[in-house]
């Protein structure tokens, strides 16, 4: 026997269906306002995060917010004496890619006072910033140039972000076109200081040790192999510090929720899967470059890239900032569709 469904009910249906598909809509909307200095990035009418490209040695990325608004990144140094934060490495500004030798110089590290020990330091600097939105899509595309201390362009660079969101989770993609001048080449030297990073806050931390102080974190870091950190405290380093693979996901509980960031390195990008410069007291960075301090090899130059002059090498990263721990967040099946390209 048949189930006659209720006109009424079909009349109440039909009304209420636009109505949870603009509700739909409205939260993965994406809103980018442009300023002197910064794009402003809104999901849901909700702020994600902001590109800020001048008044700094290199553009970054500052707030970085999940969708419920909860803050994924340390506020130092662009904030300082916040209540709980420790302020260490003033250059790990939020959310950033570079590198700590490039023709020696060196773009990682910040300081104010240069002194004699230290390398060179050079400076990203934005030339051009333009935005759009694309099929839902929030697209910032900039190119920039990295400048030596004296005045030399060693290179320059186009990059295109990404950027887009659900109801619970947000998605950051970066993609870096590194390019050589026409007349000498690029030399990305071999050092564990870089590249695509991101300073998560004190609370995602597993419980660690840093100088005297431990913390006691609840933190996890846990990568495509299952290999997994939650306490460095009696160990002189951390579990996926220097390993290869195609991600790695941050992850801990915070007000009876928990929060996390997975980052993916593309099949196709140079030296897939990446090492990971990834430290339980809060860097989290993906570095194809550092395969001498990583592997610990004699050749210090082990994993130097060269890009010919006049070359280019492209690289792909995306961010996934998510609800859940790595299983509950399907970190894997979501990797999958950004190695498919979706």
């Amino acid at each position: 026997m048949k189930t006659r469904v209720s006109p009424l009910l079909l009349v109440l249906a039909s009304l209420l269906a636009p109505v949870a598909a603009l509700h739909a809509a409205a939260a993965n909307d994406v809103k980018l306002t442009r300023a002197a200095d910064r794009v402003r990035v809104e999901i849901g009418g909700k702020l994600f995060t902001e590109y800020v490209f001048k008044g700094a040695p290199k553009p970054f990325f500052y707030p970085v917010l999940a969708a419920d608004g909860t803050e994924l990144m340390r506020h130092f140094p662009m904030k300082k004496d916040m209540p709980g934060e420790v302020m260490d490495h003033p250059h790990h500004r939020s959310l950033w890619f570079t590198h700590g030798a490039v023709n020696g110089v060196d773009f990682w590290a910040e300081s104010e006072l240069a002194k004699p020990d230290q390398k060179r330091q050079g400076k990203i600097i934005s030339e051009n910033v333009e935005h759009a939105i694309k099929g839902g899509v929030g697209e910032i595309r900039a190119r920039n140039k990295w400048v030596g201390p004296d005045g030399t362009v060693h290179l320059t660079d186009e990059t295109t972000i990404r950027v887009r969101g659900t109801a619970d989770a947000r998605f950051l993609d970066y993609e870096v076109t590194l390019k050589a001048p026409a007349n000498k080449p690029v030399v990305f030297g071999d050092t564990k200081e870089g590249s695509m990073a991101i300073r998560v806050p004190l609370w995602m931390t597993p419980a660690h040790k840093q100088g005297k102080r431990v913390h006691e974190g609840k933190g996890t870091i846990v990568n495509a192999d299952g290999i997994r950190d939650t306490d460095s405290t009696n160990k002189k380093s951390d579990d996926n510090w220097g390993k290869r693979s195609a991600w790695v996901d941050y992850h801990a509980p915070k007000d009876g929720k928990v929060y996390g960031i997975a980052m993916f390195d593309h099949p196709k990008n140079p030296r897939h899967p990446t090492w990971w410069h990834v430290r339980s007291y809060a860097l989290f960075a993906a570095n194809p470059f550092g395969k001498h301090d990583f592997e610990k090899l004699p050749d210090a130059k082990a994993g130097d890239l060269t890009i010919p002059a006049g070359g280019s090498t492209t690289f792909r990263w995306r961010f996934y900032f998510h609800e859940g721990d790595e299983k509950a967040a399907k970190v894997a099946e979501r990797y999958k569709e950004f190695a498919a390209g979706k």
